[in-house]
């Protein structure tokens, strides 16, 4: 009569384990770098439409005065109804003459947070022009 076969060990026993272990910190890693950078991305998009809902408000605006209060509140309104993760808005209107014809610059800078252990808050910019309507009468 026979015995039954004993299955053989082999000397990579364990050995799964062991390279688990040792790429399981590095997926960890890759997949906190991949959501900081979904984050970047997202909070460069809600800072261009920012910039842009900034400058079309200021050049609808009747006076330079008025579109500089304008671009601010637009702005604001922009990145607090997109749920942003960009902070600390910052709006630089460039008017220029702000006469019918002419070009509305606005520029927005914000804190975007990684919300990440390790990786540090970034300033995101975006910039947006915009013509002042020749049909739109303005107040110097």
């Amino acid at each position: 009569m026979r015995l039954p076969a004993q299955p053989c060990r082999s000397q990579d026993a364990g050995s799964a384990t062991t390279e688990l272990v040792l790429v399981t910190p590095l997926l960890i890693l890759l997949a906190l770098v991949a959501v900081a950078f979904g984050k970047l991305v997202g909070a460069r998009l809600d800072a261009d439409e920012a910039a842009h809902q900034a400058a079309r408000a200021a050049s609808l605006a009747r006076s330079a005065d008025e579109a500089r209060a304008d671009a601010g509140g637009a702005a604001t309104r922009s990145l607090a109804g997109a749920g942003s993760s960009c902070t600390g808005p910052r709006v630089t209107p460039a008017l220029g003459n702000f006469v019918p014809g002419g070009v509305v610059r606005v520029t927005v800078t914000c804190r975007a947070a990684l919300d990440v252990p390790g990786m540090r808050s970034v300033d995101v910019t975006a910039s947006a022009t915009s013509v002042v309507d020749l049909y739109r009468g303005v107040e110097p």
